[in-house]
């Protein structure tokens, strides 16, 4: 008995071919297999089977992680013709997994470190020419006003007192919605780095300098929680233009956050309140006398080693000894005026009559392992909130946000998105 073969499944070639569309387009596939020939067609099989299945069909490494090895390769050692292939392939809509513009715009960027700036200049030539021929072409944008997204571009206030944020604007050109990052006493604006990258795929976020911290002006008499306040309502006005803001702020930061939805409710739509209290106990005001007038006599390293263990977990610390080492650095880089007129502030903090008048939606996140502001204290901020919730994060001490960023920053993106 005769059987034919002509039309024989061949599972290898088949799953090879799917990817290989999926990556690079019908059309293009299309066009290249209508080339094969009695010379080329063995070619054509054999790169359908052992690249596009053998290794484009490995479950090891996501789609985009491949797409960007290859641009890498490709573009180090000049093989151009592909480069614009898969970059084609990449970008295409439809295809599978494609790269966005800024995806391959930061490809490009790491490329010119490792491959040579000769090559990643090439490779943007090239990539415009491919977004042309897609219709992407991004519009004109003066060089001299562009910045690191990582840290966002410096502002500062035109009124007095000089205040310094940054402004990271939402990566995917669309932003949902304003966040403002406050920080804790003794650090800066840097303190969210991490989150507020997570949060500025899709957000406008602003990381201000409070009084006293960072690059904003330094006060020379102890302030008071309203003055703070209404430094954060200047903030909204000129940086984000006077819109509503989502309110993200961690112990100090939280409870200017507070004092801000009550005395100038216009200004914000949501509230973060993280590793905070409405108010410090007698005890918890004692000890932040006695780190005032320790650092009044002794400055700021005299207070580092103990800060920085109420700060992190003993976990952390022992295994991020790095991270709290630049932590500590930045408490010690910190204005001693500047410290202890916050701190004074802090210690006369007191919103706990007045929470009912917080009118917006409230997310509280707590540290298991704060002892600064232990759990029990958030349960009672939730409860003074009308309508708040509670998050407790396991495994971190009072700068959660430092500990763990990817956590806190999903805590806070599932937040904002029920708002």
């Amino acid at each position: 008995m005769t059987r034919s073969y002509e039309h024989a499944f061949e599972h290898p070639f088949e799953r090879g071919m799917r990817n290989r569309r999926e990556a690079l387009g019908d059309a293009w596939v299309d066009k290249s297999v209508a080339k094969a020939n009695t010379f080329n067609a063995e070619f054509q099989h054999f790169i359908t089977d052992y690249a596009w299945h053998g290794v484009w069909g490995r479950p090891g490494l996501e789609w985009k992680t491949r797409r960007i090895i290859v641009l890498a390769v490709t573009s180090a050692l000049g093989r151009w013709d592909e480069f614009e292939i898969h970059l084609r392939g990449a970008l295409t809509p439809g295809n599978a997994h494609t790269l966005s513009v800024e995806e391959v715009r930061e490809a490009l960027i790491q490329i010119a470190i490792y491959a040579g700036v000769p090559a990643a200049n090439t490779g943007f030539a090239r990539a415009l020419g491919v977004m042309r021929e897609l219709g992407l072409e991004p519009q004109p944008h003066s060089a001299d006003v562009a910045w690191h997204p990582g840290v966002g571009r410096s502002v500062f206030t035109t009124t007095r007192p000089k205040l310094h944020s940054t402004l990271r604007e939402a990566r995917n050109g669309q932003a949902q919605h304003t966040i403002v990052l406050s920080h804790a006493l003794g650090q800066d604006g840097s303190m969210w780095d991490a989150v507020a990258n997570e949060l500025a795929a899709t957000c406008n976020v602003i990381c201000p300098d409070t009084r006293g911290h960072g690059r904003s002006q330094t006060p020379s008499e102890p302030l008071t929680m309203t003055e703070l306040a209404a430094d954060a309502a200047r903030v909204i006005d000129e940086v984000a233009d006077g819109e509503p803001v989502i309110w993200v702020g961690l112990s100090m930061g939280g409870l200017i956050g507070q004092e801000l939805a009550i005395r100038h409710p216009d200004k914000v739509k949501a509230l973060v309140l993280a590793n905070t209290t409405s108010s410090y106990s007698g005890m918890g005001r004692e000890a932040i006398g006695q780190r005032i007038a320790t650092v009044e006599a002794h400055g700021m390293g005299a207070i580092a080693t103990s800060t920085m263990t109420r700060f992190f977990s003993e976990e952390f610390r022992a295994a991020q000894a790095a991270t709290v080492s630049r932590h500590q650095r930045l408490l010690e880089s910190t204005d001693p005026e500047g410290y202890t007129a916050c701190a004074a502030a802090l210690c006369d903090a007191n919103t706990t009559s007045r929470l009912g008048q917080i009118k917006v939606p409230s997310l509280v996140i707590a540290g298991s392992h704060d002892v600064s502001t232990p759990v029990e204290t958030a349960y009672a901020l939730t409860k003074g909130i009308a309508g708040a919730q509670m998050v407790n994060l396991q495994g971190c001490a009072h700068l959660s946000a430092v500990e763990q960023p990817q956590a806190f920053a999903a805590v806070v993106g599932e937040f904002i998105a029920g708002i």
